[in-house]
């Protein structure tokens, strides 16, 4: 069975209708979503709709549980985007309106199924650890985020894509459609980010996993990212940074 697992869409509309068309495309109607549905981003009610609509499993982000509460260790130009984002969700006071407020309140922070476990941040703390390329010189942190979970763990977060190994290795997809073998050996799998790219690939990304050839393939999706820019642009309360970055995947 093959499950498009996708994550960090943050509001970009543009970007999360290119990814599920290309899933589509693939042929797969199974969607994992890893969280941070909104934040950043200037459509916030539509990627909502989309990943109700089309998510047949999503976890909890950080930026989806601050919508909801209040933000923790966001940094002043986050925060005021997730005010301006919630402005924009309890504005609509419509039936749809308590879909999107029922659907956020209700999220699971982890979900397990056997050897997979799926976290928006980690497997120790799937709403808010971090886990960058660089903790794999930390053994001791390895080793205890691996304990964590049977056999493979799918995550999202820091917006960059690769493969943490038990062994202490860090895998870059260095391709388009970048194909890894699953194994014996435990792994992280962060599946990169739909609507925020932070590897300085501006295209969207996201992740196949085939259950029964053990794979996972990587893909990365062209959108209009001078479109969402230029949205971001035009609202006062999101920073022009939000919009600016998008162009070159930081």
């Amino acid at each position: 069975m093959k499950r498009a697992i996708i994550s960090d869409i943050h509001g970009n509309l543009e970007a999360l209708t290119q990814v599920l068309q290309k899933i589509r495309d693939l042929g797969i109607s199974d969607i994992v979503c890893l969280g941070d549905i909104i934040g950043y981003g200037p459509n916030p009610i539509e990627c909502l709709d989309l990943v109700i609509d089309n998510c047949s499993l999503t976890i909890l982000g950080n930026h989806d549980q601050a919508a909801i509460f209040d933000p923790e260790s966001f940094n002043p130009v986050a925060i005021k985007a997730i005010f301006w984002t919630r402005e924009q969700l309890e504005s609509d006071r419509s039936s749809a309106g308590d879909r999107r407020w029922d659907f956020l309140g209700e999220l699971p922070r982890r979900h397990d199924e056997g050897k997979y476990l799926f976290v928006h941040g980690s497997p120790r703390d799937p709403t808010n650890e971090y886990v960058f390329p660089e903790h794999v010189y930390e053994k001791e942190l390895l080793a205890h985020l691996m304990s964590r979970f049977e056999q493979y763990c799918f995550q999202g977060h820091t917006h960059i894509p690769g493969i943490f190994l038990d062994s202490g290795k860090f895998i870059r997809p260095h391709e388009t459609d970048y194909f890894f073998r699953l194994g014996e050996e435990k792994c992280m799998i962060n599946v990169g980010s739909v609507g925020q790219p932070r590897d300085d690939d501006a295209r969207a990304c996201f992740v196949v996993l085939d259950s029964e050839e053990n794979t996972i393939e990587y893909h990365r999706v062209e959108y209009d990212n001078g479109k969402t820019r230029d949205k971001i642009l035009g609202i006062p309360d999101l920073d022009d940074m939000l919009g600016n970055r998008l162009l070159g995947g930081r």
